[in-house]
């Protein structure tokens, strides 16, 4: 009966959000007051029927009721409490219920914070939130029902693939959604803009905190697909350019710079087009990951749920909410006011810099993940495009990205000063020039890779440079120790947001840089009491048994490491058979020091009585962990910050102000 009623609450949900997308729409245009106010119960009633059906599910899988063919298929008795609510998503059905859960938690949000909102724009940028649903609502009921029965019901499920049942994995999917989703808040600010007709510094700061929120989820969901990756696969590396992990890297970096153009939009009225342009695309990537993972046009580790039929439908609403996009904005762009001009050599273009770059390296992304589907649909022959490529051609519009990125928050907005410019970036010039040449030469100079030293120094100078701004900005030395205090204090968080994930961004590539440039690895047959020395520490394998868990049985390697002579760590990597499905999966040993992991994955046995040992140390690893964490903790300080909580004055009351 729960089944039942989760399928008759998203029935009510999709009339809802069909009268949700008209009459507010209607009303806004014709400006009735009533007709507009329709979109906040709306979006609260929808909330309401698409919880129920949530719930529904969710009540489902921690049951156990396999007579829900759902959660028959990914789910069984012996899993632990956490991979059956994870099991919810999980799958295609459940995921899509879980979209469609954040869609209708974003337009709550607006009706419930939005109160400082023009009503026309509220009105028409729900009515769009509540298109968008009204698709992935039909694409559910019709061809994607999670909530079908099966009579006779099984005794017992089929389990949840073995690789989604891990912590990294129950949280991953929840957080890119909310990434994912977070962005169709900008896009219908964007397309209530365009109806309107006005893009304003009002409108950028009502959009500026969705799309800040929903570039901190994205940030955190891609963190941890990385992390469960890194330690999951086996392979010793956080990253493979793999085509899934391109799905939702192209609408972080739109994401990125639509969060800085709005920034130019609210303090200096310009770039409105190519703001809204960016709100578009950053939604559009969103849409256009979920169909590559959703479709079955990918084969990759972390495409779990895939349906080519039903990818169609996808596709189609692909199409329709971006082609219908890019047409209104063909449209509707030219007539936006242009804003303010500025020089090259100030705070907008540094902004402008950063924006095109960003951009830039997404179209690469892009053209790299889609070329070898376009390839074999126009019978070219299989093609691949990996890492090579993508370090070749993306990682070098990102040097002059991060040039700009010390450099911008230093600069005057309309035209900067090129000396003091060149005199506030002093230290970060001389932090970079030394952490070069001591890479160079502690490295062996041409023993290191170059494009260590250049790492290392971008990070330097981006760290460097960016805490300089942040001293010049309280004026540290210059005044008393209490009264840069005070300057301190009084700083909007924003910039405390900035400095956070600027200096973030550094320690990644500090992480990203050390960990590709020097890693140590040795992979071999190991047998019982044989010593591998990797990076000067000393593995010695001295016991394989078998574990019971509580719904697979592992291989446990025990795995002793000295230094120097000197007992260093014990460590037990795992290779994990799973009862339902029958399926391996592998976790490795790490331990983390400052310095870097010593990593370990256990292989299977080979015929002469050894295992198969995969040993790596990567320098520096968890500074990447820091530097993601630091961004998404900048993210979270800026979005604290009041003025995303108020309303930008409208021009009328700023007028009105001024004559008083």
């Amino acid at each position: 009966m729960i089944a039942e009623i989760g399928h008759f609450a998203l029935i009510l949900a999709l009339a809802v959000a069909m009268v949700q997308a008209a009459v507010p729409l209607v009303g806004a245009s014709r400006g009735n007051a009533r007709w507009m106010a329709v979109a906040g119960p709306a979006s609260a009633a929808q909330m309401l029927f698409v919880g129920i059906a949530f719930a529904a599910l969710t009540w489902a899988y921690v049951t156990s009721d396999f007579s829900v063919m759902n959660v028959a298929q990914n789910s069984h008795t012996d899993k632990p409490l956490l991979y059956k609510v994870s099991g919810v998503w999980g799958n295609h059905e459940g995921s899509l219920l879980l979209w469609i859960t954040i869609l209708a938690i974003f337009g709550l949000a607006v009706t419930l914070f939005g109160r400082n909102l023009p009503p026309s724009l509220k009105a028409r940028a729900l009515a769009v939130q509540a298109m968008i649903t009204v698709g992935f609502l039909l694409f559910i009921l019709l061809t994607s029902n999670p909530f079908h029965r099966l009579d006779p019901a099984p005794i017992n499920g089929q389990g949840l693939n073995p690789m989604l049942q891990d912590p990294g994995l129950a949280f991953h999917p929840p957080f890119l959604y909310l990434g994912y989703v977070g962005f169709s808040m900008a896009f219908s600010f964007a397309i209530a803009a365009l109806i309107e007709g006005r893009v304003d510094a009002a409108w950028a700061r009502w959009v500026r905190p969705w799309t800040l929120a929903a570039w901190v989820f994205l940030t955190g969901g891609i963190v941890l697909g990385s992390w469960w990756a890194y330690y999951t696969l086996g392979w010793g590396g956080w990253w493979y350019w793999d085509p899934v992990e391109n799905a939702s890297f192209m609408p972080w970096l739109a994401g990125t710079a639509l969060l800085h153009s709005a920034v130019v939009v609210e303090k200096r009225d310009s770039l409105k087009s190519w703001t809204i342009l960016l709100a578009i695309v950053a939604f559009g990537f969103s849409l256009l990951g979920t169909f590559l993972v959703r479709s079955g046009v990918l084969t990759s580790v972390h495409a779990f749920a895939t349906d080519p039929e039903r990818g169609v439908f996808i596709l189609a609403l692909l199409v329709l909410a971006v082609g219908g996009s890019f047409t209104l904005y063909a449209v509707r762009a030219p007539s936006l006011k242009v804003g303010g001009l500025f020089a090259p050599l100030s705070r907008e273009g540094s902004l402008l810099l950063n924006n095109v770059l960003m951009a830039t390296g997404a179209a690469t992304v892009l053209l790299g993940t889609l070329y070898p589907l376009f390839a074999d649909a126009l019978n070219l022959g299989k093609v691949s495009v990996g890492p090579p490529f993508f370090n070749a051609v993306f990682l070098p519009l990102m040097v002059p990205m991060v040039l700009a990125m010390a450099a911008g928050p230093m600069l005057s907005w309309k035209r900067g000063d090129l000396a003091g410019l060149l005199g506030r970036l002093k230290f970060a010039a001389a932090a970079a020039v030394a952490v070069a040449a001591s890479v160079w030469i502690l490295g062996g100079g041409s023993a290191s890779p170059w494009w260590a030293s250049v790492g290392l120094a971008l990070a330097a100078w981006l760290i460097v440079g960016t805490l300089s701004d942040m001293a010049d900005r309280i004026r540290l030395f210059r005044v008393s120790w209490g009264e840069s205090a005070s300057r301190l204090a009084a700083l909007p968080r924003s910039a405390f947001g900035m400095t956070l994930a600027h200096c973030g961004l550094g320690l990644f590539i500090v992480g990203m840089t050390a960990s590709s440039a020097w890693i140590s690895e040795s992979i071999q047959s190991q047998r019982i009491g044989e010593t591998v020395t990797v990076a000067g520490y000393a593995m010695t394998l001295k016991a394989v048994e078998e574990v019971p868990g509580p719904n697979y049985t592992a291989t446990r390697g025990t795995m002793e490491v000295t230094r120097d002579g000197k007992p260093y760590v014990v460590m037990y990597p795992e290779k994990r058979l799973y009862r339902q499905p029958p399926r391996p999966t592998t976790t490795a040993a790490i331990h983390s020091t400052i310095a870097g992991d010593l990593y370990i994955a256990l292989g299977d046995a080979d015929a002469k009585g050894g295992w198969v040992t995969r040993l790596y140390f990567n320098p520096c690893i968890p500074w990447l962990w820091m530097g993601a964490g630091l961004m998404v903790l900048g993210g979270l300080a800026s979005l604290s910050d009041r003025r995303h909580r108020v309303g930008a004055p409208t021009r009328a009351r700023a007028a009105a102000a001024a004559k008083a």
